[in-house]
């Protein structure tokens, strides 16, 4: 991506912005103060930090919002005062780093909006993981809207121990688009994020615990894992350590690991996501969760297409309702160890009303060797799996049951008994007496 430049557009728009300056103003002009009147003066090659810097305490001063005319402006460690506006023309009026990591910073704040500005890093400096272009600490009832961040060598967006909005941004050439720590009544909604070297949107804790995020309506896209791992990064929306995180309705297409991936949370829903392309498990519940609910989600090409796993690290209880899986791949291009599958449970899981299509491999499977306990999967309709419904079988394996689900086109078995890849049995339905664990009634194969 390349750094945002003056173009034709910018200057003929700072020209009549300047104009407005001396000339009939509108009305909306009437209630905020012009930067161009402040001595900011944008396209420069200078750093404009301190003329930003006055303008803003002028501004806040007045109690009135700061207008930013089109064009770039260099500048660094800006701060916002305390309920400040600072408004921009989107995607013309451009703050572009000039030194460190951050332009602009939100700290200790209540009732700060900023609209329409773009922040351009300029691929400088890696900083710090938790730092962003714009830095967002200790604040409340902070609206950001119509923003564009870009070439950020870390975070697009950092915000920490705060409450507010972000909304209709956008997000391209950064390593991750939003890091969010801590906060409390966060949303971040119908915002764009593209070609993330290694994370879309972060949403983490220091320690587990209350936290209530809302993350929907967002587009994200092409995100990698340039700093490795085996599911650190690559991931479209991470939850870590933070509970009560709402999770819905997102688009989130080709990512190196997941599209949704938690981690040690509680009470987490992920409902009405569409996830395609997947290179590893498209929405995985993962480590010490307590109460996932996974429904009403599409995934369409993933190397695993549901996994609530980790009952050796306490992982347990969630729902897995009403979604789709289909085109599961062999492999993972970027996890080798990952078998196919299309829902993958362990412990106190209820899986029902999914439909599952195309898995070279088990389209649902309930445990992994003894890692099994308490797996009801019923009324679910698998098609064209290699094994339509497995269940692990082996000794201190927990229970599972296997009831009223349609099962067709399975290339090997419909309904088989494992022990960790191995089969125990192919015609699970036939020999259920075998295995005590194990209740299988009312299902429907062909």
């Amino acid at each position: 991506m390349e750094k945002i430049t003056l173009t034709r557009r910018r200057l003929l728009a700072g020209s009549t912005c300047l104009g407005l300056a001396t000339l009939a103003r509108p009305a909306w002009a009437q209630t905020m103060l012009d930067g161009a009147t402040l001595g900011v003066v944008p396209d420069l090659s200078e750093d404009q930090s301190q003329a930003l810097q006055t303008a803003l305490e002028a501004a806040s001063a007045q109690n009135l919002p700061l207008f930013l005319p089109p064009g770039v402006y260099r500048a660094a460690n800006l701060n916002v005062p305390d309920g400040m506006q600072v408004i921009g023309m989107p995607g013309e009026t451009v703050l572009t780093l000039s030194e460190g990591q951050t332009i602009l910073s939100v700290t200790g704040r209540t009732n700060v909006t900023l609209d329409g500005l773009a922040f351009d890093g300029g691929n400088g400096d890696g900083g710090e993981a938790r730092t962003g272009l714009l830095d967002i600490q200790n604040s409340r009832g902070v609206t950001l809207s119509n923003a564009r961040f870009v070439n950020a060598a870390g975070n697009g967006l950092a915000i920490f121990a705060s409450e507010g909005l972000v909304e209709n941004c956008t997000f391209e050439s950064v390593s991750t688009a939003l890091f969010a720590l801590d906060n409390v009544g966060l949303v971040i909604s119908s915002n764009r994020i593209r070609d993330c070297r290694n994370n879309g949107i972060l949403v983490w804790r220091s320690a587990s615990g209350r936290d209530g995020t809302i993350v929907t309506n967002n587009r994200i896209s092409n995100v990698a894992f340039d700093a490795g791992g085996n599911g650190q990064n690559g991931n479209g929306i991470n939850v870590f350590r933070a509970d009560e995180v709402i999770v819905a309705n997102n688009h989130i297409a080709d990512c190196a690991f997941s599209a949704v991936r938690l981690n040690s949370t509680n009470n987490t829903q992920v409902t009405g996501n569409t996830c395609i392309n997947s290179s590893e498990t498209a929405i995985f519940s993962e480590f010490a969760f307590s109460g996932s609910v996974i429904a009403n989600n599409i995934i369409d090409a993933a190397a695993v297409g549901i996994s609530i796993a980790n009952l050796d690290s306490e992982g347990h209880l969630a729902t897995c309702t009403g979604n789709i899986v289909r085109n599961i791949t062999p492999n993972s291009a970027t996890n080798p160890d990952t078998t196919p599958a299309g829902i993958f449970a362990e412990a106190d899981v209820a899986i029902t009303g999914n439909v599952i299509d195309n898995v070279p491999g088990p389209g649902i499977l309930a445990g992994w060797g003894p890692f099994l306990r308490n797996v009801l999967v019923n009324g679910n309709i698998v098609r064209n799996a290699e094994v339509g419904i497995a269940a692990s079988v082996v000794e201190d394996a927990g229970s599972a049951q296997i009831t009223n689900n349609t099962i067709s086109g399975s290339r090997r078995a419909a309904i088989a008994g494992m022990a960790w890849q191995e089969f125990r049995s192919e015609k699970l339905a036939e020999e259920a007496s075998r295995f005590p664990n194990v209740t299988v009634s009312g299902n429907v194969t062909g």
